[in-house]
């Protein structure tokens, strides 16, 4: 492929995201023996100190999702658009859709764009209960038909998750490629060749809850769910690591830790935080946790932490979903548990307590390479 400009872009996701940047922008530099420029506009957030040659930073936004600089955002990105001139534009946000194919009728035979579909948009806002329920299925509606006039103009699409080849009728299996959001270790970061044993019963256990801090991906169960085990492992630690966009539901997360003091260690929660600590937290814990509540938005996906705990070698606790107790169960990786139990099953404790998890080692399946092979492979098509 003869030199690229690539422009990635997003409005609320940060400039170190670990699908934007650590994946997407990383593979685009890494390809041996090409040399392309990758321009990577989100969110503001301190530029990674290890970012490889060939990758530029840009920021779009810099107060909150709800703040008046996010419609400033849309001038800025086509400023971008014009003062990089890129070759081609991977979207990773439905907002700048409308800019992009501006940008692209404009000379559609000389500028590509793909679209990166992270999410079923339409149906997160009909069914999370985020907008009043008299705008739900308008913006569902506008969202929907946005993103099918853009399929049909992109050069191809990338989906996150393979369950939306099903839900998104726009999503031509033609010009359609999966690319999971599968672990991709970040500069000096290594698998684990052997798997950690969980510590002996009645010594320390450290508990994991990592990502998006919320009700719906289930912080109050994995508080909840600590503190029936303490009952049983008094020695069992959570730690919670990631950003919460709900101030009403940290502060509701603030109160509980604080009433049950030594139980819970909060990092982050009104702060992004880097990649690079949540690894470092995986890396130091024990178990797991995937507390999800069940909810159409969620339950077909494969969360983006279950690859980075299966890749990590941390053994999980998920709940009765299939599609992840398959996965966990086809690598010996964890145990699927009820996390709403009013008491915990002491049939937990002593599966923790005699287990062996990942027999066969770490899956080779969790990892970031495959998928990078599918990018090139579409974007080979289009250049």
């Amino acid at each position: 492929m003869q030199p690229t400009t690539f422009l990635l872009a997003s409005v609320l996701k940060p400039l170190d995201d670990t699908r934007m940047y650590g994946k997407f922008a990383r593979t685009l530099v890494a390809r041996a023996g090409e040399q392309h420029t990758v321009h990577v506009a989100g969110r503001w957030a301190a530029a990674p100190v290890d970012a490889p040659g060939g990758v530029r930073f840009h920021c779009l936004l810099q107060g909150g999702r709800l703040s008046w600089q996010r419609l400033g955002a849309q001038g800025r990105y086509w400023r971008l658009l014009r003062q990089v001139q890129p070759d081609v534009v991977l979207v990773h946000a439905p907002e700048l859709l409308p800019l992009t194919l501006l940008w692209h009728g404009l000379s559609p035979r000389k500028r590509q764009f793909l679209y990166d579909v992270r999410e079923n948009y339409a149906l997160n806002i009909r069914s999370q209960q985020v907008y009043p329920a008299w705008l739900r299925g308008l913006l569902a509606r506008l969202v929907r038909g946005l993103e099918t006039v853009a399929a049909r103009r992109a050069a191809g699409l990338m989906l996150a998750e393979r369950s939306y080849t099903e839900e998104l009728p726009f999503a031509e299996p033609q010009r359609t490629v999966v690319l999971e959001n599968k672990f991709a270790p970040g500069p000096g970061q290594t698998s684990y060749s052997s798997i950690r044993p969980l510590p002996p019963f009645g010594q320390e256990l450290r508990l994991l809850y990592s990502g998006t801090i919320s009700e719906l991906n289930g912080v109050f169960e994995a508080v909840d769910f600590t503190l029936r085990l303490r009952q049983l492992w008094p020695a069992a630690h959570l730690t919670i690591i990631g950003f919460c966009q709900r101030p009403e539901q940290l502060q509701r997360l603030r109160a509980v830790i604080a009433a049950n003091p030594g139980a819970v260690t909060l990092i982050g929660g009104d702060a992004l935080v880097p990649h690079a600590r949540v690894v470092a937290e995986i890396e130091q814990s024990h178990l797991g946790l995937l507390p999800y509540r069940p909810h159409p938005s969620t339950w077909r996906c494969v969360p983006t932490k279950l690859f980075e705990y299966l890749a990590n070698g941390l053994p999980v606790l998920v709940p009765n979903n299939p599609l992840w107790a398959d996965i966990v169960q086809r690598h010996q990786a964890g145990l699927v548990v009820s996390f709403d139990e009013t008491k915990l099953p002491t049939g937990v404790v002593e599966a923790l307590a005699t287990s062996s998890f990942y027999p066969q080692g770490v899956p080779t399946e969790a990892f970031w390479p495959a998928e990078a092979t599918k990018l090139w492979a579409l974007l080979d098509t289009i250049r």
